[in-house]
């Protein structure tokens, strides 16, 4: 299965300078339950580092980081679930130990930092296999991105178990985990780059998106900056799941619906169907104020906000058997029934998932391709949540 790690040098290096900019969070979690920890036995996981061969690359950056982080991983008094790249995650990834020592050590120890979770010991029968994953804040510790937003903000890891597999994000470990005297280290197959954007910018910079980009923005049209599905889509605090539809998914479905409008007006089939296709062909149909008293702010509201989900959820942890998922929609109609989801996975990751609309006759489509933007097409990861593009608009009625 493809993974996003490609390019992740220039990924990092516009980290680097998003960190500066926006320092990009997640939102603050409850307390977490404690898990029961056995009394320490054994290496700590600064000790693991340091001899096991296969860890070499990760010891230079380590080191490379500085003493800050050397010490946190010897800790014998903390508790941390560290996600290790191997020499080959890190050649797999494109980073050498020339390019470690290149790096500033504040940027290698941001990088690092990004794989620990602090805190909590995720032993495998401590991931359940729970829809739609844990969210795990990582020891990356964020200034506050706005007045609004406190300090001490952590970006998280998304730690999850399907039957014998471990995954971090939507990445699988490669190795059974490695018990430490203060923690589990898994072994990951590639280095797990932090996201550096928000969903918006996907949205906004994506030529597939206009339709969607244009019906956030109609929804939002009369509403407080502050309260807009845009705004939300740029919230560092929250953690989403955007099922985003293609135009021509929208395309398809806006002519349908023109087309029997016009036709309930008279027009007849060939002349309704050729004039529906001619509005629809456009984005700029949401803001035809001829469509506004069908197409109103709260409809499109309503059809938008069926597409998120409140909580992060990579392809694979979508359910194997279909289930019913509340959307946004739920906080407005909370009887909904939701969207229906389910994926195949194989060894080889997922091959297939689909998202079904209550009122959709057959599912929609997830085009899975978890490589990085701009051809990717699943498990998008951003600063505040997931994208996957789906080839049908969602109808909730």
């Amino acid at each position: 299965m493809k993974r996003f790690s490609q390019n992740i040098i220039r990924r990092f290096a516009l980290f680097a300078g998003a960190a500066a900019l926006v320092t990009a969070c997640n939102k603050d979690l409850p307390d977490a339950t404690p898990i029961a920890r056995p009394t320490p036995t054994g290496q700590s996981i600064a000790t693991l580092i340091n001899t096991d061969p296969e860890f070499s690359t990760l010891r230079a950056a380590v080191t490379r980081a500085g003493a800050s982080l050397s010490t946190t991983l010897a800790d014998s008094t903390g508790t941390f679930t560290v996600f290790a790249p191997t020499n080959a995650a890190f050649q797999a990834s494109g980073i050498s130990t020339a390019v470690i020592n290149a790096l500033r050590p504040g940027q290698v120890d941001t990088l690092l930092r990004y794989h620990i979770i602090g805190g909590q010991n995720y032993t495998p029968t401590a991931l359940a296999e729970t829809f739609p994953n844990i969210q795990a804040p990582s020891l990356f510790v964020l200034a506050p991105p706005s007045a609004t937003l406190p300090p001490g903000l952590r970006m998280s890891l998304f730690p999850s178990r399907r039957g014998n597999n471990i995954f971090v994000n939507n990445i699988p470990v490669v190795s059974a985990n490695i018990s430490a005297s203060n923690g589990t280290v898994y072994k990951v197959p590639f280095v797990v780059a932090p996201p550096t954007q928000f969903l918006w910018d996907r949205i906004n910079n994506d030529a597939d998106f206009t339709f969607l980009k244009a019906a956030i923005q109609r929804a939002d049209s009369g509403t407080a900056a502050a309260s807009t599905l845009q705004a939300a889509l740029q919230n560092p605090a929250a953690s989403l799941t955007v099922f985003a539809p293609s135009n021509a998914a929208f395309q398809a479905l806006l002519t349908g619906q023109i087309t029997m409008a016009l036709m309930a007006q008279g027009m007849d089939q060939a002349n309704a169907a050729g004039t529906a296709a001619a509005l629809a062909a456009n984005p700029a149909v949401f803001s035809n104020t001829a469509f506004f008293p069908v197409l109103t702010a709260q409809v499109v509201k309503a059809v938008v906000v069926y597409h998120l989900l409140g909580k992060r959820a990579f392809s694979i942890n979508l359910p194997a058997t279909a289930t019913n998922v509340p959307t946004l929609l739920n906080s407005a109609v909370a009887a909904h029934p939701g969207v229906t989801l389910q994926a195949t996975l194989t060894p080889m990751g997922v091959t297939a998932a689909t998202v079904k609309g209550l009122a959709n006759p057959a599912p929609a489509n997830i085009q899975i391709n978890p490589t990085p933007a701009p051809g990717g097409t699943s498990d998008q990861h951003y600063i505040n949540g997931v994208l996957h593009k789906i080839d049908q608009v969602l109808r909730p009625q």
